[in-house]
C-alpha cells in the first residue's frame, strides 16, 4: 500500500448538492427551498428560543429559586470544641491539625458556648468577650 493509492471507502464520499441548475437536476428554481416563507429568503434566521413572535418558552415560565454565593473562608467556632485540641496553644493550625475546621478556613472567630476544661493559649483567632473571660477564667490568654 502506498499513500498515493489510499482512497476512501465506498459511499463515505457524496457528491455535493448542485444547487439551482435547472429542473432535471431536481434542485432547480427554488433550489430545495421551498415557496416562500422565512427560511427561502435570503438571512432567513431566527435566534435560538424564537417562536415566531410567540412569548417564547423561557419568558413564559416564571423565574424561582436563588443560590446564595458561599463564603467558607471563616468559620464560627464553640468554646468547647477545643477540648480536642492536642497541647495548650490554640491556632488555625493546630485547629487544622485536628481536622475540626477545613483546610480552605482562614479566619475562626470563638464563641462562649460550651464549657472549656483546660487551660489554653490561644492565638490568632477573634475571640467574642464572653469566650475571653472563660478562657482567662481558667488562667489562658489570648494572644493576637
Amino acid at each position: 500500500m502506498y499513500l498515493n493509492t489510499i482512497k476512501p471507502a465506498p459511499g463515505a464520499k457524496t457528491a455535493p448538492k448542485r444547487l439551482g441548475r435547472g429542473i432535471g437536476s431536481g434542485l432547480g428554481k427554488t433550489s430545495g427551498r421551498g415557496h416562500k416563507g422565512q427560511h427561502a429568503r435570503a438571512g432567513g434566521f431566527h435566534k435560538l428560543g424564537f417562536e415566531g413572535g410567540q412569548s417564547p418558552l423561557q419568558r413564559r415560565l416564571p423565574k424561582f429559586g436563588f443560590t446564595p454565593i458561599r463564603d467558607n473562608t471563616h468559620q464560627v467556632f464553640r468554646l468547647d470544641f477545643l477540648n480536642k485540641v492536642e497541647g495548650d496553644l490554640v491556632s488555625i493550625e493546630s485547629l487544622k491539625a485536628a481536622k475540626l475546621v477545613k483546610a480552605s478556613v482562614q479566619t475562626i472567630k470563638l464563641i462562649n458556648t460550651g464549657t472549656l476544661t483546660k487551660k489554653i493559649t490561644v492565638k490568632g483567632l477573634k475571640v467574642s468577650k464572653g469566650a475571653r473571660a472563660s478562657i482567662e477564667a481558667l488562667g489562658g490568654c489570648v494572644e493576637e
